[in-house]
Protein backbone atom coordinates (compact mmCIF):
# COMPACT_ATOMS: atom_id res chain seq x y z
CA UNK A 1 0.00 0.00 0.00
CA UNK A 2 2.61 2.51 1.13
CA UNK A 3 6.56 2.65 1.16
CA UNK A 4 8.55 3.05 3.71
CA UNK A 5 10.52 6.66 3.73
CA UNK A 6 13.76 6.37 6.77
CA UNK A 7 14.77 10.05 7.07
CA UNK A 8 18.32 11.37 7.05
CA UNK A 9 19.42 13.08 10.21
CA UNK A 10 22.11 15.68 9.38
CA UNK A 11 24.78 16.25 12.08
CA UNK A 12 21.85 16.17 14.43
CA UNK A 13 20.44 18.95 13.80
CA UNK A 14 16.91 17.48 12.92
CA UNK A 15 14.67 16.21 15.93
CA UNK A 16 12.49 14.54 14.37
CA UNK A 17 12.23 10.44 14.71
CA UNK A 18 13.93 8.87 12.10
CA UNK A 19 11.44 7.03 11.17
CA UNK A 20 8.55 8.21 8.58
CA UNK A 21 5.95 6.70 6.74
CA UNK A 22 3.63 8.08 3.83
CA UNK A 23 0.45 6.22 2.71
CA UNK A 24 -0.51 6.82 -0.73
CA UNK A 25 -3.93 9.02 -0.19
CA UNK A 26 -3.00 9.00 3.49
CA UNK A 27 -1.21 11.18 6.09
CA UNK A 28 2.68 11.25 6.31
CA UNK A 29 3.64 10.09 10.16
CA UNK A 30 6.60 11.70 12.02
CA UNK A 31 7.01 11.91 16.34
CA UNK A 32 9.33 14.43 17.85
CA UNK A 33 11.42 13.77 19.93
CA UNK A 34 9.32 15.05 22.86
CA UNK A 35 6.74 12.34 21.84
CA UNK A 36 4.34 14.46 19.98
CA UNK A 37 3.62 13.12 16.81
CA UNK A 38 2.69 15.02 13.35
CA UNK A 39 0.44 13.54 10.86
CA UNK A 40 0.53 15.53 7.64
CA UNK A 41 -1.64 14.93 4.51
CA UNK A 42 -0.82 17.10 1.41
CA UNK A 43 -3.29 17.88 -1.41
CA UNK A 44 -4.21 20.64 -3.83
CA UNK A 45 -8.26 20.30 -3.19
CA UNK A 46 -8.63 22.68 -0.30
CA UNK A 47 -7.95 26.63 -0.40
CA UNK A 48 -7.00 26.60 3.03
CA UNK A 49 -4.76 24.58 5.66
CA UNK A 50 -6.75 22.35 8.62
CA UNK A 51 -4.55 22.00 11.80
CA UNK A 52 -6.07 19.77 14.58
CA UNK A 53 -4.31 19.39 17.90
CA UNK A 54 -5.49 16.51 20.42
CA UNK A 55 -4.25 15.97 23.76
CA UNK A 56 -5.48 12.37 24.68
CA UNK A 57 -6.97 11.50 28.24
CA UNK A 58 -8.26 8.90 30.30
CA UNK A 59 -12.06 9.15 30.80
CA UNK A 60 -12.46 9.16 34.96
CA UNK A 61 -14.37 10.14 36.99
CA UNK A 62 -12.35 12.24 39.23
CA UNK A 63 -11.11 14.26 36.16
CA UNK A 64 -13.78 14.21 33.62
CA UNK A 65 -15.17 17.30 34.62
CA UNK A 66 -11.66 18.70 35.36
CA UNK A 67 -10.62 17.80 31.74
CA UNK A 68 -13.73 18.85 29.54
CA UNK A 69 -14.12 22.44 31.25
CA UNK A 70 -9.66 22.66 30.09
CA UNK A 71 -10.28 23.62 26.26
CA UNK A 72 -12.85 26.32 27.01
CA UNK A 73 -10.47 28.05 29.71
CA UNK A 74 -7.83 27.68 27.69
CA UNK A 75 -9.41 29.70 24.26
CA UNK A 76 -10.05 32.60 26.35
CA UNK A 77 -6.30 33.89 25.90
CA UNK A 78 -2.44 33.40 26.36
CA UNK A 79 0.15 35.52 27.95
CA UNK A 80 0.95 37.30 23.97
CA UNK A 81 -2.84 37.74 23.56
CA UNK A 82 -4.92 38.07 27.31
CA UNK A 83 -8.32 37.75 25.89
CA UNK A 84 -10.56 36.63 23.20
CA UNK A 85 -10.87 40.15 21.47
CA UNK A 86 -7.41 40.73 21.55
CA UNK A 87 -7.08 37.28 19.36
CA UNK A 88 -9.96 37.80 17.31
CA UNK A 89 -8.31 40.79 16.39
CA UNK A 90 -5.05 39.01 15.47
CA UNK A 91 -7.10 36.12 13.80
CA UNK A 92 -8.39 38.91 11.46
CA UNK A 93 -5.34 40.23 10.29
CA UNK A 94 -4.26 36.66 9.25
CA UNK A 95 -7.07 36.75 6.62
CA UNK A 96 -9.62 35.84 8.71
CA UNK A 97 -8.19 32.34 10.49
CA UNK A 98 -11.03 30.25 11.95
CA UNK A 99 -10.01 28.52 15.54
CA UNK A 100 -11.98 26.72 17.93
CA UNK A 101 -11.77 24.47 20.95
CA UNK A 102 -13.73 21.14 21.68
CA UNK A 103 -14.01 18.34 23.84
CA UNK A 104 -14.91 14.80 22.32
CA UNK A 105 -15.02 11.35 23.59
CA UNK A 106 -14.25 8.20 21.87
CA UNK A 107 -14.80 4.97 23.67
CA UNK A 108 -13.30 5.22 26.96
CA UNK A 109 -10.47 8.15 25.87
CA UNK A 110 -11.69 11.88 26.29
CA UNK A 111 -9.99 14.30 23.75
CA UNK A 112 -9.17 18.04 24.07
CA UNK A 113 -9.19 19.46 20.38
CA UNK A 114 -7.88 22.52 18.93
CA UNK A 115 -8.38 23.74 15.14
CA UNK A 116 -7.40 25.82 12.91
CA UNK A 117 -7.87 26.72 9.41
CA UNK A 118 -5.56 28.93 7.87
CA UNK A 119 -6.01 30.42 4.23
CA UNK A 120 -3.15 28.95 2.17
CA UNK A 121 -0.97 31.82 1.22
CA UNK A 122 -0.39 30.69 -2.34
CA UNK A 123 -3.98 32.60 -3.12
CA UNK A 124 -2.89 35.47 -1.25
CA UNK A 125 -1.71 38.98 -3.24
CA UNK A 126 1.98 38.90 -0.87
CA UNK A 127 4.07 36.12 0.45
CA UNK A 128 3.69 36.11 3.97
CA UNK A 129 4.36 33.36 7.02
CA UNK A 130 0.86 33.11 7.46
CA UNK A 131 0.74 29.44 8.35
CA UNK A 132 4.00 29.90 10.73
CA UNK A 133 1.92 32.64 12.57
CA UNK A 134 -1.03 30.60 12.62
CA UNK A 135 0.68 28.04 14.58
CA UNK A 136 2.48 30.39 16.46
CA UNK A 137 -0.88 31.42 18.08
CA UNK A 138 -1.89 27.31 18.47
CA UNK A 139 0.90 26.94 20.02
CA UNK A 140 0.41 30.09 22.49
CA UNK A 141 -2.86 29.11 23.01
CA UNK A 142 -2.13 25.28 23.93
CA UNK A 143 1.39 26.19 25.76
CA UNK A 144 1.47 29.61 27.21
CA UNK A 145 -1.87 30.19 28.29
CA UNK A 146 -3.13 33.31 30.35
CA UNK A 147 -1.89 33.50 34.14
CA UNK A 148 -2.20 35.36 36.67
CA UNK A 149 -0.97 34.57 40.54
CA UNK A 150 -0.08 31.49 39.76
CA UNK A 151 -3.03 30.36 37.88
CA UNK A 152 -5.86 31.01 35.36
CA UNK A 153 -7.69 33.90 35.43
CA UNK A 154 -10.22 33.35 38.01
CA UNK A 155 -12.61 35.39 35.75
CA UNK A 156 -12.17 33.05 33.27
CA UNK A 157 -12.45 30.14 35.19
CA UNK A 158 -15.85 31.22 36.76
CA UNK A 159 -17.26 32.30 33.52
CA UNK A 160 -16.19 29.09 31.69
CA UNK A 161 -17.69 26.98 34.66
CA UNK A 162 -20.75 28.69 34.52
CA UNK A 163 -21.23 28.16 30.47
CA UNK A 164 -20.26 24.77 31.15
CA UNK A 165 -22.89 24.23 33.99
CA UNK A 166 -25.25 25.28 31.39
CA UNK A 167 -24.26 23.17 29.26
CA UNK A 168 -24.71 20.08 30.73
CA UNK A 169 -28.19 21.44 32.12
CA UNK A 170 -29.02 21.52 28.40
CA UNK A 171 -28.55 17.69 27.97
CA UNK A 172 -32.08 17.78 30.28
CA UNK A 173 -34.13 20.19 27.92
CA UNK A 174 -33.32 18.16 24.46
CA UNK A 175 -34.71 15.01 25.16
CA UNK A 176 -33.74 12.93 22.18
CA UNK A 177 -29.96 13.43 22.96
CA UNK A 178 -31.07 13.14 27.37
CA UNK A 179 -32.91 9.70 26.21
CA UNK A 180 -29.38 8.54 24.25
CA UNK A 181 -27.08 9.80 26.96
CA UNK A 182 -29.33 8.19 29.70
CA UNK A 183 -29.43 4.71 28.09
CA UNK A 184 -25.80 4.22 27.58
CA UNK A 185 -25.13 5.87 31.46
CA UNK A 186 -27.30 2.92 32.50
CA UNK A 187 -26.15 0.43 29.97
CA UNK A 188 -22.84 0.78 30.97
CA UNK A 189 -23.42 1.53 34.59
CA UNK A 190 -19.81 0.02 36.10
CA UNK A 191 -17.74 1.43 32.88
CA UNK A 192 -15.58 4.48 32.11
CA UNK A 193 -18.03 4.42 29.26
CA UNK A 194 -20.85 5.91 31.09
CA UNK A 195 -19.29 9.17 32.06
CA UNK A 196 -20.73 12.36 30.02
CA UNK A 197 -18.18 14.09 28.29
CA UNK A 198 -19.06 17.26 29.87
CA UNK A 199 -18.69 16.34 33.28
CA UNK A 200 -20.86 16.38 36.54
CA UNK A 201 -21.77 19.77 38.16
CA UNK A 202 -21.74 18.50 41.08
CA UNK A 203 -17.77 18.50 40.83
CA UNK A 204 -17.43 21.60 39.41
CA UNK A 205 -17.74 23.22 42.96
CA UNK A 206 -13.89 21.47 43.41
CA UNK A 207 -12.48 22.95 40.64
CA UNK A 208 -10.31 26.38 41.11
CA UNK A 209 -7.89 28.32 38.96
CA UNK A 210 -4.85 26.99 40.84
CA UNK A 211 -6.07 23.49 40.82
CA UNK A 212 -7.05 23.32 37.34
CA UNK A 213 -3.52 24.84 36.24
CA UNK A 214 -1.80 22.18 38.12
CA UNK A 215 -4.13 19.81 35.99
CA UNK A 216 -2.79 21.70 32.86
CA UNK A 217 0.88 21.40 33.27
CA UNK A 218 0.53 17.95 34.28
CA UNK A 219 -1.36 17.04 31.13
CA UNK A 220 0.49 18.74 28.73
CA UNK A 221 3.45 17.35 29.96
CA UNK A 222 2.96 13.98 29.76
CA UNK A 223 -0.23 13.09 27.80
CA UNK A 224 -0.37 11.96 24.51
CA UNK A 225 -0.54 15.04 21.82
CA UNK A 226 -1.36 14.70 18.33
CA UNK A 227 -1.17 17.29 15.66
CA UNK A 228 -3.18 17.20 12.05
CA UNK A 229 -1.94 19.46 9.62
CA UNK A 230 -4.13 18.88 5.62
CA UNK A 231 -3.82 20.77 3.26
CA UNK A 232 -1.63 22.44 0.10
CA UNK A 233 1.36 22.14 1.86
CA UNK A 234 5.37 21.51 1.40
CA UNK A 235 5.83 18.08 3.60
CA UNK A 236 9.90 19.20 4.42
CA UNK A 237 8.91 22.99 4.74
CA UNK A 238 5.85 23.30 6.56
CA UNK A 239 6.80 20.00 9.11
CA UNK A 240 10.19 21.57 10.12
CA UNK A 241 7.97 24.48 11.15
CA UNK A 242 5.54 22.73 13.18
CA UNK A 243 8.37 20.67 14.62
CA UNK A 244 10.29 24.33 15.76
CA UNK A 245 7.13 26.08 17.18
CA UNK A 246 6.15 22.49 19.00
CA UNK A 247 9.84 21.83 20.23
CA UNK A 248 9.70 22.07 24.43
CA UNK A 249 10.65 19.70 26.79
CA UNK A 250 8.34 17.19 28.16
CA UNK A 251 8.20 14.09 30.27
CA UNK A 252 7.33 10.53 29.76
CA UNK A 253 4.73 9.74 27.59
CA UNK A 254 2.13 7.92 29.34
CA UNK A 255 -0.23 5.23 27.55
CA UNK A 256 -4.25 5.54 27.29
CA UNK A 257 -6.15 2.78 28.39
CA UNK A 258 -7.65 0.29 26.44
CA UNK A 259 -11.35 0.77 25.98
CA UNK A 260 -13.33 -2.15 27.83
CA UNK A 261 -15.69 -3.64 25.11
CA UNK A 262 -16.81 -7.63 25.92
CA UNK A 263 -18.94 -7.24 28.28
CA UNK A 264 -21.07 -10.14 28.92
CA UNK A 265 -24.70 -9.66 28.46
CA UNK A 266 -26.57 -12.15 30.58
CA UNK A 267 -30.52 -10.25 30.64
CA UNK A 268 -32.09 -7.48 29.39
CA UNK A 269 -32.65 -4.92 31.27
CA UNK A 270 -35.09 -2.60 31.11
CA UNK A 271 -35.55 1.35 32.57
CA UNK A 272 -38.49 3.74 33.00
CA UNK A 273 -37.44 7.11 33.93
CA UNK A 274 -40.98 9.67 34.24
CA UNK A 275 -40.84 13.26 33.06
CA UNK A 276 -43.40 15.37 31.63
CA UNK A 277 -42.72 14.91 27.80
CA UNK A 278 -45.09 15.14 24.99
CA UNK A 279 -43.70 12.39 23.32
CA UNK A 280 -42.34 8.90 24.75
CA UNK A 281 -38.28 8.71 23.84
CA UNK A 282 -37.41 4.79 23.37
CA UNK A 283 -33.34 3.75 23.38
CA UNK A 284 -32.44 0.53 23.03
CA UNK A 285 -28.17 0.04 23.70
CA UNK A 286 -26.74 -3.53 21.77
CA UNK A 287 -23.56 -4.73 22.67
CA UNK A 288 -22.58 -5.72 19.60
CA UNK A 289 -18.60 -7.36 20.35
CA UNK A 290 -16.80 -5.77 16.85
CA UNK A 291 -15.14 -2.54 16.89
CA UNK A 292 -13.36 -0.46 14.38
CA UNK A 293 -10.08 -2.68 14.94
CA UNK A 294 -11.84 -5.95 13.97
CA UNK A 295 -12.11 -7.62 10.55
CA UNK A 296 -15.34 -7.70 10.40
CA UNK A 297 -15.94 -3.93 11.05
CA UNK A 298 -17.31 -2.95 7.70
CA UNK A 299 -19.79 -5.90 7.27
CA UNK A 300 -20.86 -4.51 10.65
CA UNK A 301 -20.97 -0.95 9.20
CA UNK A 302 -23.18 -2.34 6.80
CA UNK A 303 -25.48 -4.41 8.86
CA UNK A 304 -26.22 -1.02 10.80
CA UNK A 305 -27.14 0.80 7.81
CA UNK A 306 -29.79 -1.77 6.96
CA UNK A 307 -31.12 -1.97 10.25
CA UNK A 308 -31.50 1.61 10.83
CA UNK A 309 -29.03 4.24 8.88
CA UNK A 310 -31.88 5.55 6.26
CA UNK A 311 -34.82 6.07 4.41
CA UNK A 312 -34.15 2.19 3.01
CA UNK A 313 -33.34 0.76 6.26
CA UNK A 314 -36.03 -1.98 8.11
CA UNK A 315 -36.65 0.10 11.07
CA UNK A 316 -37.57 3.51 9.23
CA UNK A 317 -39.73 1.38 6.90
CA UNK A 318 -41.64 -0.98 9.55
CA UNK A 319 -41.78 1.14 12.42
CA UNK A 320 -41.97 4.78 11.09
CA UNK A 321 -43.44 3.66 7.55
CA UNK A 322 -45.49 0.79 7.84
CA UNK A 323 -46.71 0.86 11.50
CA UNK A 324 -46.80 4.98 11.76
CA UNK A 325 -45.67 4.18 15.24
CA UNK A 326 -42.42 7.02 15.43
CA UNK A 327 -41.76 10.01 14.78
CA UNK A 328 -38.29 9.61 13.81
CA UNK A 329 -36.15 5.46 14.46
CA UNK A 330 -32.30 4.95 13.67
CA UNK A 331 -29.74 3.08 14.50
CA UNK A 332 -25.92 4.30 15.07
CA UNK A 333 -22.93 2.84 16.58
CA UNK A 334 -19.67 3.73 18.87
CA UNK A 335 -17.06 2.02 17.00
CA UNK A 336 -14.39 2.21 19.65
CA UNK A 337 -16.90 1.10 22.03
CA UNK A 338 -18.43 -1.81 20.45
CA UNK A 339 -21.62 -0.68 21.08
CA UNK A 340 -24.85 0.02 18.48
CA UNK A 341 -27.34 2.28 19.83
CA UNK A 342 -31.08 2.52 18.39
CA UNK A 343 -32.99 5.60 19.18
CA UNK A 344 -36.91 6.41 18.80
CA UNK A 345 -39.67 9.20 19.16
CA UNK A 346 -42.99 7.14 19.88
CA UNK A 347 -46.27 8.29 21.57
CA UNK A 348 -46.42 6.22 25.22
CA UNK A 349 -48.97 3.96 24.22
CA UNK A 350 -47.59 2.85 21.46
CA UNK A 351 -44.52 1.48 23.41
CA UNK A 352 -44.96 -2.06 23.32
CA UNK A 353 -45.70 -1.92 19.64
CA UNK A 354 -42.94 -0.36 19.22
CA UNK A 355 -40.78 -2.21 21.51
CA UNK A 356 -41.44 -5.69 19.58
CA UNK A 357 -41.15 -4.62 15.75
CA UNK A 358 -37.97 -2.87 16.65
CA UNK A 359 -36.81 -6.42 18.18
CA UNK A 360 -38.23 -8.26 15.35
CA UNK A 361 -36.07 -6.11 12.81
CA UNK A 362 -33.18 -6.72 14.54
CA UNK A 363 -33.70 -10.77 15.06
CA UNK A 364 -35.25 -10.68 10.94
CA UNK A 365 -31.08 -8.69 10.39
CA UNK A 366 -29.43 -11.60 12.53
CA UNK A 367 -31.82 -14.78 10.79
CA UNK A 368 -30.74 -12.80 7.07
CA UNK A 369 -34.08 -12.27 6.40
CA UNK A 370 -32.30 -8.86 4.11
CA UNK A 371 -33.46 -8.15 0.56
CA UNK A 372 -30.78 -6.55 -2.46
CA UNK A 373 -32.47 -3.78 -2.12
CA UNK A 374 -31.47 -3.41 1.46
CA UNK A 375 -27.92 -4.04 0.69
CA UNK A 376 -27.51 -2.40 -2.81
CA UNK A 377 -29.04 1.41 -0.66
CA UNK A 378 -27.03 0.98 2.44
CA UNK A 379 -23.70 0.09 0.30
CA UNK A 380 -24.49 3.41 -1.75
CA UNK A 381 -25.54 5.23 1.31
CA UNK A 382 -22.13 4.50 2.78
CA UNK A 383 -19.75 5.07 -0.13
CA UNK A 384 -21.94 8.19 -0.83
CA UNK A 385 -20.82 9.57 2.75
CA UNK A 386 -17.33 8.59 2.66
CA UNK A 387 -17.03 10.51 -0.44
CA UNK A 388 -18.74 13.35 0.74
CA UNK A 389 -16.44 13.35 4.21
CA UNK A 390 -13.48 13.70 1.73
CA UNK A 391 -14.27 17.37 1.01
CA UNK A 392 -14.16 17.88 4.38
CA UNK A 393 -11.15 18.45 5.77
CA UNK A 394 -12.12 18.04 9.41
CA UNK A 395 -14.03 14.84 8.53
CA UNK A 396 -10.99 13.33 6.64
CA UNK A 397 -9.33 13.79 10.23
CA UNK A 398 -11.87 12.71 12.41
CA UNK A 399 -11.88 9.35 10.30
CA UNK A 400 -8.25 9.07 10.66
CA UNK A 401 -8.26 9.71 14.22
CA UNK A 402 -10.71 6.68 14.77
CA UNK A 403 -8.44 4.50 13.02
CA UNK A 404 -5.21 5.20 14.86
CA UNK A 405 -7.12 4.62 17.72
CA UNK A 406 -8.11 1.45 16.77
CA UNK A 407 -4.76 0.49 15.23
CA UNK A 408 -6.24 0.52 11.70
CA UNK A 409 -5.26 3.25 9.85
CA UNK A 410 -6.01 3.45 6.48
CA UNK A 411 -7.43 5.98 3.93
CA UNK A 412 -10.93 7.37 2.43
CA UNK A 413 -10.56 5.31 -0.67
CA UNK A 414 -9.48 1.98 1.58
CA UNK A 415 -13.29 2.54 3.23
CA UNK A 416 -14.88 2.65 -0.29
CA UNK A 417 -12.67 -0.20 -1.19
CA UNK A 418 -13.86 -2.55 1.43
CA UNK A 419 -17.74 -1.31 1.51
CA UNK A 420 -17.57 -2.35 -2.15
CA UNK A 421 -16.60 -5.97 -1.21
CA UNK A 422 -18.91 -6.42 1.36
CA UNK A 423 -21.07 -9.51 1.27
CA UNK A 424 -24.10 -11.03 2.53
CA UNK A 425 -23.24 -13.74 4.29
CA UNK A 426 -20.71 -11.56 6.07
CA UNK A 427 -23.33 -9.34 6.68
CA UNK A 428 -25.42 -11.68 8.48
CA UNK A 429 -22.25 -13.62 10.40
CA UNK A 430 -21.66 -10.54 12.05
CA UNK A 431 -25.23 -9.54 13.00
CA UNK A 432 -25.22 -12.66 14.86
CA UNK A 433 -23.10 -10.82 17.78
CA UNK A 434 -25.64 -8.52 18.13
CA UNK A 435 -26.93 -8.78 22.11
CA UNK A 436 -29.02 -6.58 23.50
CA UNK A 437 -28.38 -5.41 26.78
CA UNK A 438 -30.77 -2.11 27.48
CA UNK A 439 -33.96 -0.71 27.26
CA UNK A 440 -34.68 2.72 28.34
CA UNK A 441 -38.00 4.84 28.04
CA UNK A 442 -38.68 7.87 28.81
CA UNK A 443 -42.22 8.10 29.27
CA UNK A 444 -44.82 10.61 31.11
CA UNK A 445 -46.43 7.94 33.01
CA UNK A 446 -46.55 4.48 34.22
CA UNK A 447 -46.46 1.43 31.36
CA UNK A 448 -44.93 -1.32 32.65
CA UNK A 449 -42.45 -3.04 35.34
CA UNK A 450 -38.85 -2.02 34.64
CA UNK A 451 -35.29 -1.57 36.92
CA UNK A 452 -36.20 2.03 37.47
CA UNK A 453 -39.02 4.57 37.91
Amino acid sequence: MGKIILEKIINGSLKIAKEEILLENNFVKRQLNNGIKIFAQPTKKYTTTTVKVFIHQDLEDDIVTKTSLLPFVLKRGCMRFPSEQKMRVYLEELYGTGFGVDIIKKGERHILVFEMDIVNEKFLPDKNNILKDGLSLLRDIILDPFIENGGFSKDYMNQEKDILKREIMSLFNNKMQYAVERCFQEMCRDERYSLYKYGKIEKLGEIDEKNLYEYYLDLVNSNPIDIYIMGDIDLDKDLSIIEEIFDFSRGKVKSIKPTFVNKEVTEERVFFERQKVEQGKLSLGLRTYTTYSDPDYYPFLMANGILGGGPHSKLFQNVREKASLAYYVFSRIEKTKGLMLITSGIEVDNYEKALNIIKKQIDDLKSGNITDYEIDSTRKMLINAFKEASDNPSLVISLYLDGYINNREESIEDMIRQIQTVNKEEIIKVSQKLKLDTIYFLTNKEVGKAGKQ
